[in-house]
Formats: structure tokens, C-alpha cells, sequence
């Protein structure tokens, strides 16, 4: 997009202004018809007001007002007027306008009717944690692989859990009936301006993977809000259905969300230190000794649903142990083989129903909080810690994630590293809703239950 110069430095405003017009130049040349204003509520879901085009130049100056009592999470009906305002960097044209005309999309930070930030907006949440790595001299970068299932759809177009093919890791087709899906998806992504690295068939029947490239943390998180979007519309125009949830399917692999992440001092990466064992500074000890700490801690938020924690289990190569490692996959951090700049600790525990702020936002905090308190990483754990008697574990001080999302929620609470990074509003919104949720699911008669029980009590 092109940029206004100047031979003086203008104010912020006047850069606004400047962008905001070649905006408006964009959108009366691409004959945009409707704008979408996009952000998330707590719970990761994306939301949008759709504006016309009498109203681009308001929504560009971010006087679009919404009812915030509405959204999950953000605030009491008595208080509910709310303002949408428009990163301008996310502008993007849909590739799937419809009838109506072609359609863009912004994604926006929540405003009181004063303008300050909302603190209850998820996006907001992260960006201030990055403040928080910048006044340490800290960038963060992220990568984020999110796998999902592809389902048939029955006669009225609901979704089922009859997967459309048999396939296994990285088979082509006929066994992979998903490869047309797919590559539709990396089109529509390559339009939206993804640079897209891979895409293949997962482990279970049904599931995929389509991998684009890593980028600062808000970035990634903005790129993985649209990346979901983008897979759920495709694939309805395949007769099928998206579906990130993280185990929909009993004695089949779940859905993570791998998170790569590093922190750079400007150009250099601040995790890598070539004299040093295992090529990782201080630094990274220190990162990872901070994940391992408050992991039960953020587990609510990394994986937030009841559904989570079925896929946390053993066997189906998630990960159940607190421990990290070079080589092994068992644990829940593994640091990659590339070093230099490629330095990297890859997270094995969130899942792809992770609103992908808050969990990048409870990631760095619990990293930067080791590099402050000097948190010990222990030792990497290089053999397969799923074969391990529970002695041996103790003995390295592998701690066990949360089994529900119920003990989950106990964790959180405790972990003042992380309720902070939250903040009041997020924190205490986010637990209502979790504990409700908890409430809701002990509360149901499951098939499971009536077929062991009916007939034998």
C-alpha cells in the first residue's frame, strides 16, 4: 500500500490521515461495496460490524460505535456503546465477495466512547505484553500451525463427524481426498497476502495442515483469526466442513496449535548464543524455565475448552508432561535443530479453539517473567517421558499438565504472573465463562454413561 512522504516528521494524526486516504484510494479503485470492521471477543470468536460504503470514511477515522454488551465478555448493558477502531496495516480484500459486491476487511482494537483502549479487548491484551517485552529491549516473533478436520455435511448441511477420507500423515491422493480443499485454501490465503509454506494431510482421517510463515506475535495472531476464517468458508464451497475443534473424534490424533516463538534484540536473536550448550543463551533457559513454571497456569488459556483435555492424553502424541527437550516430541517444549537466527522453542500444548492474543500474550508473559526471576529450565528431556515410571518423573521434576479444564481454571487462578498479563476485566470474564462451561458439561448424561450404566445398574 503506498505511503505518503514528507521531507518533515508528522504527527501521529497526520500519519493516520495520510493512510487512512490511501485507504480510501484502495477502496474506490478495487470498487470495494461493503467493509468489514473484525475483531474477537474473549472467547476467540471473530465478530464484525459490515459497513457500506456511505461509511467508509467514518469507520476509517474509527467513529463506528457498537454494542459491546453483546459480545462475550466485553461489558454490562449500562455501559455498552463502544468504538471500532481500524489497524490500518490489516486492510484486505476478501476473494469472496459475493453478489453484493466485492468486500474488504480491517481488523480493529476496541475503544471506550472516550477513546481510551478497552481492557477488555483481546488484542489490546497482547499488544500490551509486547510493550511490556519492548521496554526490555524484547521483540517476539511467532509461528503458529493450526491443524483442523475436514467433515461430510449431511442432507440439510449440518455438520457430521464422518470424516471425508482415510488418510494418514502426509498420504496423497486417493487416500487423501482433501488435496482440492486444500490447495483452494492456500489460494484464497496467497490472495490475502499469506506467504503459505506447506500444506499436507495430518495423522487422523480427516485432518490437515497448512503451514504460513511466522511474523511478529500480533501479526501471527491476526494471521491465525483470518486463517480460520478462510478454511471454514472454503471448505463449504467443498460440501464440507471446518472444524478446529481439538479432539472431535475418540481414538483418533487431536488438533494442536504448535506455537513457534523467539524474542529478537533488533536484528539479533536473543536466543541463540553459538558457544553456549545447546547453542541457547541465557536468555532462552531462562524463556523456557518461565513456560514450564506457570504452564498450569496458562493452560486454561492455551487450551480452553472441556474438549482440550481430551486430547491431552497419552498416546496420541500430545503432550501430557511439563519438560522440554532437543530431540524428543513426548514433552511439551522441543526446541528445533535450526540455530542462528532460526532459534526457536516450539509449544506443543495450545490448540487451534485458543483465542490466539490471550494465548500469545500468557506465553511471553510467562517467559519474561522467567528471564526476570532467572527461572531454572531444569535439564531437556530426551527420552520418551510416556514410557517413564512415575519415580523417574518426580525425580526430574516433570510436573503433569491439568487433566480437565476444571483443575485448569484452579491454576489460573493462582498464577498471578498470569492473571496480571490478563488483567482484571479478561481475567475474571474469561474464568466466569470456563467455570460455567465445567458447570454445564458435569452436568450432562453422556452416550458413554448410558451404554456402561443403563442396563448394568
Amino acid at each position: 500500500m503506498p505511503r505518503a512522504t514528507t521531507t518533515d516528521t508528522p504527527a501521529p494524526n497526520a500519519l493516520r490521515s495520510a493512510a487512512a486516504a490511501d485507504i480510501q484510494t484502495l477502496l474506490r479503485e478495487q470498487d470495494i461495496r461493503f467493509l468489514r470492521l473484525q475483531f474477537t471477543d474473549i472467547l476467540g470468536v471473530i465478530k464484525n460490524v459490515e459497513i457500506p460504503r456511505t461509511q467508509f470514511a467514518k469507520a476509517l477515522a474509527g467513529d463506528i460505535l457498537f454494542d459491546g454488551s453483546s459480545i462475550e465478555g466485553f461489558v454490562r448493558v449500562e455501559e455498552s456503546d463502544m468504538l471500532l477502531k481500524p489497524d490500518l496495516s490489516t486492510y484486505r480484500v476478501l476473494p469472496f465477495g459475493g453478489s453484493g459486491g466485492q468486500v474488504a476487511r480491517l481488523i480493529c482494537d476496541i475503544s471506550m466512547p472516550d477513546g481510551t483502549p478497552f481492557v477488555g479487548d483481546p488484542r489490546g491484551c497482547l499488544k500490551r505484553a509486547l510493550a511490556q517485552a519492548a521496554a526490555l529491549g524484547f521483540t517476539m516473533n511467532a509461528g503458529m500451525e493450526a491443524e483442523f478436520f475436514l467433515f461430510k455435511q449431511d442432507a440439510t448441511g449440518k455438520a457430521t463427524t464422518d470424516t471425508h477420507d482415510v488418510g494418514g500423515y502426509f498420504d496423497l491422493a486417493p487416500v487423501d481426498l482433501g488435496e482440492e480443499a486444500r490447495r483452494a485454501i492456500v489460494d484464497t490465503l496467497e490472495e490475502m497476502g499469506f506467504e503459505v509454506e506447506a500444506s499436507h494431510h495430518e495423522v487422523a482421517h480427516g485432518q490437515h495442515e497448512i503451514d504460513f510463515r511466522y511474523a511478529d506475535a500480533l501479526t501471527t495472531a491476526d494471521n491465525l483469526t483470518t486463517f480460520r476464517f478462510v478454511v471454514k468458508q472454503v471448505a463449504q464451497r467443498f460440501g464440507l466442513s471446518a472444524s478446529f475443534m481439538p479432539k472431535p473424534i475418540f481414538g483418533q490424533n487431536g488438533s494442536g496449535m504448535h506455537t513457534h516463538q523467539s524474542l529478537f534484540r533488533g536484528a539479533e536473536n536473543a536466543f541463540w548464543q553459538p558457544e553456549a550448550p545447546y547453542e541457547l543463551s541465557a536468555t532462552a533457559l531462562h524463556f523456557i524455565g518461565g513456560l514450564l513454571r506457570h504452564a498450569r497456569g496458562y493452560c486454561a488459556v492455551t487450551n480452553p475448552l472441556v474438549n482440550s483435555y481430551k486430547r491431552l492424553v497419552p498416546g496420541f502424541e500430545a503432550p501430557i508432561n511439563v519438560a522440554w527437550s532437543m530431540r524428543n516430541r513426548s514433552p511439551m517444549l522441543r526446541i528445533p535443530a535450526r540455530r542462528a537466527l532460526g532459534t526457536r522453542v516450539e509449544h506443543r500444548l495450545p490448540d487451534p479453539s485458543a483465542n490466539p492474543y490471550l494465548a500469545l500474550a500468557v506465553m511471553l508473559a510467562a517467559g519474561l517473567d522467567g528471564i526476570a526471576t532467572q527461572a531454572d529450565s531444569r535439564e531437556p528431556v530426551d527420552t520418551n517421558i510416556f514410557e517413564m515410571s512415575y519415580r523417574e518423573k518426580r525425580r526430574l521434576r516433570i510436573d503433569d499438565l491439568p487433566r480437565d479444564l476444571n483443575e485448569a481454571c484452579d491454576e489460573l487462578e493462582k498464577d498471578d504472573v498470569i492473571r496480571a498479563v490478563l488483567g482484571e476485566h479478561i481475567f475474571s470474564h474469561f474464568l466466569a465463562a470456563k467455570r460455567e462451561e465445567w458447570d454445564l458439561y458435569s452436568a450432562q448424561v453422556s452416550g458413554w454413561e448410558i451404554e456402561r450404566y443403563l442396563m448394568k445398574y
